[in-house]
Order: structure tokens, then sequence, then C-alpha cells
């Protein structure tokens, strides 16, 4: 194609919208190669419901029968905490130890990243594993778990009526295999099934009657099952191994076991009750609809559609309940890929809402054809962003789609001021090539700079080092990349695209014409009322601004909202040393209550533990004999709510005892209960006392529900005071003693027997009827060295006592967690704020080395918010040095830079005016307000500067400017505003978008007003005197200058 316009190409200065114009084969070319790109990658683009997010907590569990608090803290925890104190990277060790167990959380720093966190887990297991000599013997463990973060994307039920737990295990067992061979699936886990044990129930008074011990027991046992090589024959032509049969399979070859005590012989069934069953006491039991179950739960691989995985999945166990026995039900807990499906539905509605927003807004403020330029532009800037997003593995989820719909309203700017700048020169006569040039010449860069200090504004949240910083993350980068390709289509398809669409005009008139209507010459009054009393304005906006800050504290705080999901989680909690077995009898009595209610769908009851990581910032409640959690579906999130209301009348009306919580899930990295504080310090019985004033404190706030402390209760015990001088003299050992007591009272594992794959422990015990007596104790036949047996009775004295049940300690010091509940609508950082203030005096008194420290949300908030405002000084280093870049003036920067925190007044001011929080998602939009204030006043700027360049009078050119602006700056302010319409309803999203909502708004008022003041005040000549209103000089001169003749001139 010839272009004889570019005839003096070579004279010019290279202009990237000439050019497009010039090679439209190219920009065809180009644009249809973005659009398959775009919905490329948006069909092959990953869903999730939540962006990833590093969990940086390890489980160091250890367990030791029969060794009390101090025994376990002593020689198991304090050595192994010791040695993780040790961990690159660590932020805190918490452990909670009762008798005969531990379980150790290791908290890496926030800032760590992924690889680091990797390498700090291999360093426990290796740090553990060097002391491991040094750990007492009989201790089970320690185990590992650093894979604490898995979230299953499906959680399956398998029960029925009927059917025993071994055959719903090997049920679970075919569904995980075939799992495992669909592809997506990195794992399969089957969880909540209840290990199968051979028990021997046998009295110490039967053994030693007959002169046998537990001892005895055992080798007879492990006699029968041993596996030990029977050795080959070699034939010279082969070798024949040698398999001896006659291994322990199932309870009746144990009965006929031969005990031999000198030359008596004793067959065990004679003494003995040998059974099959589950383990008992259990440490964890699921139901499922008042039904006992099991569940499989999906971990999906990397690197894949978790709605592909899903049906992939849902195929899978189509194909298994077909070969199912009737009677077995297989149920669906938890449906991530439902869930995500529609998540992303809602977002991407959402999403065109915005985008048709966009479009109506471009339509009727500028024209069809200048709107229809737009309408081509944003699918383009979309779908380059999709593309770029696909390609470094950028997946849809509630941020990024969150981040999309605050980039449109943004992305719009660049593609509107070049519309209408070419709009403007059409009307003045040039042609449409030299509009589309002049367009770029005069605005492409500082459009660039503008842009590049929005995607500034959002440094402190892509960088930020902390879990919620990594939540939040892909905001920054979703939000860099629209605005970056913004620009570029801007300057070079939205030159092409408004070269084929607009139509050349006639000469239209001048400036003159085309702001010389009523609503402009109002405007240019106020804007010269503004520059002449620019003391005034600029502190009635200094007085704002301070007002807006005071009244901050009016706002409530949060740290992240709670989720739209429908499910509820109640948590029970029973006194310290409860059997689990009523535990279980308690919730089975509220899914008793619940089971029929209309709102609900389904209940699964988790016994012994909490629900397993079904939703990613899931508060998981680890192993605990005295919990039991309820995860409820409720039919809708209207439904939800109904429900709660009920369970929590009920829990108050019929399970007074209980200590309960109803809650919804929450969103971003969790947090626990609502309000917590923590006390540490050397001395246990001290931090107790001052916990107990800390709880006083919570008693005092009536909003204040369900107020206790994590170490719980005393719980009863017993305790042996042993004769030594008579154990001696009889031949018993303390170490006897206690083995023994573990092995009738809660029984002693003898051997294991193979069934298949699955391994079954035989346990020999004391028979029921004794084993649950108190009194039995007593008379428990201990083994002395001399080949008798005598009571404990005639060696040791039960003195019953009370002991801690459970404690809890923070980098090895004693660390008690008072906690409680609040009402729905308080936020909970307002309160324990203000009740940390309020034990002030209290905390003053403390004596050294003793702490009172918030916890919880409140204390993650407080980080993520440091985490964000430890990146702002690089935020504002980097847009001083692009505000110098481009106004090549400190002065003028520092001005541009003020104008930036005029959106503070319009966050408050929509905040106190809608009542949203101001939490963590809040102040990240507050953080934005500022790239995208001062783009708008580099522009104004720029535009005064080259003004006066062109020989303007300071004060028309300052007037001048803003009233020539107002017009694209206010379209692309109201286009950002409207755009965030549809995220404001969104829980998650709301408080953002009202902050940048009121922000934007009102800021881009007040810069029209106040950079012209402040303009005016440091760099422009002092004005003439103004005269009266009454003598006030007509629109058209202002200063005694024509604006006609200046606007001309100027461009």
């Amino acid at each position: 194609m010839t272009t004889t316009t570019d005839s003096s190409t070579e004279k010019r200065p290279f202009n990237l919208s000439r050019w497009a114009i010039g090679h439209p084969s190219i920009a065809r070319f180009l644009f249809g190669l973005i659009i398959l790109a775009g919905a490329l990658g948006l069909m092959r683009m990953g869903q999730k419901e939540d962006p990833d997010f590093t969990f940086r907590v390890m489980v160091v569990q250890a367990i030791w029968p029969g060794a009390s608090i101090q025994d376990m803290e002593d020689q198991v925890v304090n050595k192994i905490e010791r040695k993780l104190q040790e961990t690159p990277h660590l932020d805190f060790v918490r452990s909670y130890t009762r008798a005969g167990s531990a379980i150790i959380t290791l908290q890496v720093k926030g800032d760590t990243n992924a690889e680091e966190v990797k390498d700090a887990f291999y360093q426990v297991r290796k740090k553990v594993g060097d002391i491991s000599n040094e750990l007492p013997q009989g201790l089970l463990g320690p185990y590992f778990n650093d894979e604490f973060g898995d979230t299953f994307i499906t959680l399956h039920s398998i029960s029925g009526d009927g059917f025993t737990y071994p055959e719903l295990k090997k049920f679970a067992i075919q569904a995980r295999d075939m799992l495992l061979t669909t592809q997506g699936v990195e794992k399969a886990v089957i969880i909540g099934d209840q290990p199968e044990k051979i028990y021997i129930d046998v009295s110490s008074k039967a053994l030693a009657e007959r002169g046998l011990t537990i001892v005895d027991l055992q080798n007879a046992v492990k006699g029968q099952n041993a596996v030990d090589p029977a050795g080959s024959v070699d034939t010279g032509l082969r070798s024949v191994r040698i398999s001896v049969e006659g291994d322990v399979t199932k309870a009746a070859d144990i009965r006929e076991l031969r005990l031999r005590s000198g030359n008596q012989v004793t067959r065990l069934g004679d003494i003995a009750t040998v059974s099959s069953g589950l383990e008992d006491p259990y440490e964890r039991k699921y139901r499922f609809n008042g039904h006992e179950s099991v569940q499989v739960g999906v971990v999906m691989a990397k690197g894949f559609n978790v709605r592909d995985v899903g049906k992939d999945v849902e195929a899978t166990y189509q194909r298994f309940e077909a070969g199912l026995p009737y009677g077995v039900s297989v149920d669906q807990i938890s449906d991530q890929p439902e869930v995500v499906k529609d998540a992303v539905s809602e977002f991407m509605e959402a999403l065109g809402e915005a985008l048709l927003i966009v479009l109506a807004v471009s339509l009727l403020s500028i024209g069809w054809r200048s709107g229809l330029v737009i309408a081509i532009a944003i699918p383009l800037v979309l779908a380059a962003t999709f593309a770029i997003m696909y390609e470094i593995g950028i997946d849809l989820q509630r941020i990024s789609l969150g981040a999309l719909i605050i980039a449109l309203g943004l992305l719009v700017d660049d593609a509107m001021i070049v519309v209408e700048m070419m709009e403007r020169k059409l009307e003045e006569g040039l042609v449409k090539i030299e509009a589309a040039s002049f367009a770029y010449t005069s605005t492409a860069f500082p459009m660039l700079t503008g842009t590049l200090i929005t995607t500034a504004g959002f440094i402190p949240v892509g960088f930020a080092a902390s879990t919620a910083g990594e939540y939040v993350r892909t905001l920054f980068y979703v939000v860099g990349i629209a605005l970056v390709v913004s620009w570029f289509v801007a300057v070079y398809f939205t030159p092409w695209l408004g070269y084929m669409i607009l139509k050349q005009r006639k000469h239209a008139g001048t400036h003159h014409d085309v702001f010389d209507t009523g609503f402009y010459r109002r405007l240019r009054a106020t804007v010269a009322w503004a520059v002449r009393h620019r003391i005034i304005v600029l502190v009635m906006t200094l007085v704002t601004f301070a007002t807006s800050l005071w009244a901050f504290q009016f706002i409530p705080q949060n740290f992240f909202p709670q989720s739209s999901r429908p499910e509820i989680l109640v948590d029970l909690w029973l006194p310290e040393g409860t059997s689990i077995k009523e535990v279980e009898n308690q919730a089975k009595a509220l899914e008793a209550k619940m089971m029929d209610d209309p709102d609900k769908r389904f209940i699964a009851t988790y016994i012994g533990e909490g629900a397993p990581r079904f939703f990613l910032p899931l508060d998981q409640q680890l192993r605990n004999p005295n919990f039991a959690q309820l995860l409820v579906m409720a039919k809708d999130e209207p439904a939800r709510e109904r429900l709660i209301i009920k369970m929590r009348g009920i829990l108050a009306k019929d399970f007074p005892s209980i200590r309960g919580k109803v809650d919804r899930l929450f969103l971003g990295p969790p947090t626990g209960w609502p309000v917590q504080m923590r006390i540490m310090g050397p001395d246990r019985q001290e931090v107790r006392r001052i916990a107990d004033e800390v709880k006083a404190k919570f008693q005092a706030n009536p909003l204040l529900g369900a107020i206790h402390d994590d170490w719980l209760e005393p719980v009863p015990a017993m305790k042996l005071v042993i004769d030594q001088d008579r154990a001696r003299a009889l031949g018993v050992t303390s170490q006897r003693i206690r083995q023994m007591l573990q092995a009738t009272m809660s029984g002693a594992q003898l051997d294991d027997f193979r069934d298949g794959e699955e391994t079954v422990s035989i346990v020999a015990r004391e028979p029921e009827a004794t084993r649950h007596l108190l009194s039995s104790v007593d008379s428990v036949y201990i083994p002395t060295d001399f080949g008798g047996s005598v009571p404990l009775s005639q060696v040791a004295k039960v003195v019953p006592v009370m002991e801690q049940g459970v404690e809890w300690r923070r980098d090895r010091l004693p660390t008690i967690s008072v906690r409680a509940t609040l009402p729905d609508g308080v936020q909970s950082n307002d309160v324990v704020t203000k009740m940390y203030n309020d034990m002030k005096d209290l905390r003053a008194g403390l004596a050294p080395g003793y702490k009172i420290e918030i916890q919880g949300g409140a204390e993650d908030s407080a980080e993520s918010q440091a985490s964000i405002a430890a990146k702002a000084p690089i935020m504002l280093a980097i847009i001083v040095v692009l505000l110098m870049v481009q106004l090549q003036h400190f002065g003028k920067s520092m001005l541009v830079l003020a104008t930036g925190p005029l959106g503070i007044i319009g966050a408050a001011a929509a905040l106190l005016i809608s009542g949203a929080p101001f939490g963590f998602v809040a102040i990240l939009g507050v953080i934005a307000l500022l790239g995208i204030i001062m783009r708008n006043s580099i522009i104004l700027v720029d535009q005064i500067d080259q003004d006066i360049a062109a020989g303007m009078d300071r004060s028309e050119a300052i007037v001048g400017a803003a009233v020539r602006r107002f017009r694209p700056i206010m379209l692309t302010a109201l286009t950002a505003v409207l755009a965030l319409i549809p995220i404001s309803r969104a829980v998650f999203w709301g408080p953002l978008a009202y902050a940048m909502m009121g922000g934007i708004l009102v800021a881009t008022v007040l810069t029209i007003l106040v950079l012209p003041a402040g303009y005016a005040l440091f760099f422009g000549r002092a004005p003439k005197k103004a005269k009266t209103d009454e003598q006030a000089p007509e629109p058209e001169k202002i200063e005694g200058i024509e604006r006609p003749q200046l606007a001309l001139a100027a461009e």
C-alpha cells in the first residue's frame, strides 16, 4: 500500500500511531493474533476459588504412652523445640502438650519464599533426626506433616447401614485406587477410617495365678507370628524357597495359643476373651447425616484446571458407584469445582456488567463513533491480558478476577484520552492522520508515565512480604499487565481504529466554540476563583484531609471478610478429660436436633479433630479428644444465616456445659477466634494468674461470649506413691509398675499380623468389667523379680489429684491464649484494639519477662499492614523518579505527589456512608488511589507546561488547562467509578470498591481545583487583583487574555 501521507516521515520523529496507520496489514494481523491468543488463554487458563499461597506451618507430633505432661516436656518437647529454634527463617515455635502426646507447630516467617520454606522444612526433619538418640525409648515418632496446606478439591463420604468400618474402608480403597489413575489427581487420601485390632482381654490376676506375665503372652504371640527365613533347597538346577505356614490370621488362631509356665501349659482362650474389633478408645471418628462414614479426599496436581479435573473425578465416582453393593451410599461433602464454576461465573457476570457500563459511558459521553473505537479497544486489551496471564501462570481466581474488574475501569483511560484528543483535533479541521499523530505526540508519554505511576501504586500489594500479601499478590500483576497493555493499545491500535471509524469533519471552529458553553463558562469561573483564592482553597483542603484521617476511627475495622459460601462450622469443646465417646454422644445429640431442619442439605460430623481442609483458608483443628466439629451445609446463603441463629440458640439452651462456636467460613489466611490475647512468661503459675486477670477484663465486656482460655480445666488424675523399700524387697521396679498399668488399663500392643495390605495390631488389656473402674487399679498384679506377682496395693498407694490437662507454649515459654466470640456485625479488630489499650495499667505492672500480646486476626492484620507499609517507600521512590523523568522539575513532581492522598477524603466518606469495614482489602484500594489520582495530576500539569511553553500567560494556562482537561479526566474517573459497581456487592471486594469509588470521585473534583491553586501558588505569577463579582470580565477573557487565540497558540 502506498502511503503518500508519509512522504516527510524522515523529517519527523518516529510516531507509532502514524506508523500503525501507515501499515494497516500489520495492525490487522496483530489485532487478530491478540484476539486469538486471548481466547485460547482464557479457555486454557486454570480456575480456582482462591489463589495459591504458601502454608508456612509444619506440624511435628510425638506420642509417648504413659508419660506425664512434665515427662513429655522435659524429655521430648524441650529437646525438639530447642532444636527447632535453630531452623532458618523461623518465626516462632508453638506446642501443646498433654499426658502421653505433644504436637509442635513451627511457623516460618511471612517473608520467606516457597523454596526457602521447603528448605526450612527439610532442615526440621534433619535437625530432629540428629537428636533421635536423645529421645526416650518407647517414643512413637516424631511424625512430620509439611503438607498442612493441601486442600481437597472434592471430599466424598462412603457410608452404609449394616456395613462395618473395615468393609467401608475396602470400598474407600477401591475409590482411592481408581481416583489415582484419574488425570489431574495428585493424591487420593482415605480419612476417618477406624483401625481394626485383635483384643486379648485377660486379667492380670488370671495371669498371675498361672505364673504368667504380659511378657510371656507377648512372646507366645510373636513366636507364632514371626516372619523369619526358612531357607531354601539348592537342587543344582534351581533354588527352591521354603515357606512356613501357621501365622496368625484371625482371632481364633490366637485363642489356641499355648502359654507355658514351668510344667504348666495354659490355652489362652481358657483365661482370656479374644475378639476382633475396632480401635477402642478410638482417636477420631467421622459421620455423615447421622451415619458413621469413611471419607476420600482428592488433591489436584499443579497446572490443571480444577473444573476439568472435577469432571474427570465425577466420572470416576460414577464408575465406582456402579460396582457397589446395595445399601452403600456415596455422598459429596465438598465440591470445589462447582464452587469455582459458580464463583467464576459470578465474576465473569460482574466483568460483563462492568464492560457494558464502560461501553455505555463511552458511547453516551463521546458519541457512537468514538464509543465504538473504545468498544473495540477494550476487548483487545482484555484479550492481551488473558494471553499474558495464561503464559505466566496466573489462574482465574478470586483475586485475579477482581483485579480484572478494577483494571477495567482504568484501562479505558488511555483510549478515551486518545479518542477525545483526535475528536477535538478533527473539530479544528485537521485531517484524520494528523489528528491521530497529534494525539501520540501530545499524550503518549504523559500517559505512559501516568500508567506506570498507577501501576506503581499497587507495588506494596505485589511485594508485601506476608501471607496476606501473597494471597492478594496477583492483584498487582493483573492490574499492571492490563494497564501497560492498555497504553500500548491506546497508542498503536486506537489511532488506527479512529482513523478508520471517526468521520473527517469540516473545520468546526476553534476552542472558543468548543468550550464556550454555559457549563464551561461556569467551570472556568470556578477554577479561576480557586486560583485567585488559592490559600483559602489549600487550607480548606488540608482541613478536610485532616478531618478524614480523624474520621477513620469511626470506621469499623477487620482483617478479611467472611465468605459467602453456605457452609457453617460448629465447634464443640467439652471439658478437658472428657471421654471421646461422650464427645461423640453430644455431637450425635446436636446432629439429631438439626437433622430435620429444612434449611440444611447435610451434616458431616468430625469427632476428635476438625474437618479436613476442603477450603484453602480453613482454620483447621488438629487432633483433640475433647473436641468435635460439625460441618453443616445450608441450602443457600439466607438459609445459612437462619441456621446460625437456630444452632446458637440450641447450644445455649440444650448444651450449656459445651463451649460452642457457630461460625461462617472466612476469607484470607486463617485466624481462629475473633478476640484473642496471649499471655507469656517463664513461670506457669504466674502466667495463669495474669491470664485470669485478662479473663476478668474479657468478662467485663458485654460484647464478648464463650470466654475461655486454651489451657482449659484441670482434670482428675491418680498419683501412685510407691513405697520404694517394700517394692525393692518384693523385687518390683517403678518401670514395671508403669508398664503393667499401661498394659492392663489402656492396653499393650503385643504384635501385628498381616491381612493383605492392612496391618492389624494384637493388643492385650484388662477385661472391660474392671478396666473402666478406678478401684481396680489397686488390684493390678505386678510381676516380681522372684517369679511371682503381687497386687499393686502392696507396694503403692493411689492418691487422687487434679492436674493440668493440656499446656501450651510459644518459643518454649508457657503461653495461655484467652479467647472469646463476638456478635455478628461487630468488627473484631476494633474490640481487640480497645481492650488491649484498656489493659495498659495491667501490662505496665507485669514483671520482666511477662507479656500480654494481641493474637489472631488483629495480630495478622497488623503484620500484614506493616508488610505493606514496608514497601511504601519503594513505591514512593519509583513514583518520584517517574514524575521527575516526565516533568523534569522537582517542585512540580512534589505538587503532583501531594495530590495523591486526596483520595483518602473520599475513601473515608464512602466507607462511613456505606458502613463497609476498613480492612486489609480496603487498604489496598486506598493505596491504589495514590497512583490513579497522580495519573490525572501529571496529565494536567503537563498540559499547563505545554501551554506555558507555547507562550500562554501562566494564569490563563493554569485555568485553561484545567478547563480543557476536565472532560477527559472526569470521563475516565466516572468510568472507573461505575466499573466498580458490580464488585461493590461482593463481600470480599465491597470495601475496596467503596473506598476507590469515593476516593476517585472526590479526588478528581478536588484535583481540578486544588492542583491549579497549588500550581499558581508555587509556580505562577501572583494574579492581578481580582475584580468584584459585578465587574467580573466576560468569560471570553481572563486576566485580559482572549482564550481562543491562546488556545490555538497552545496547540
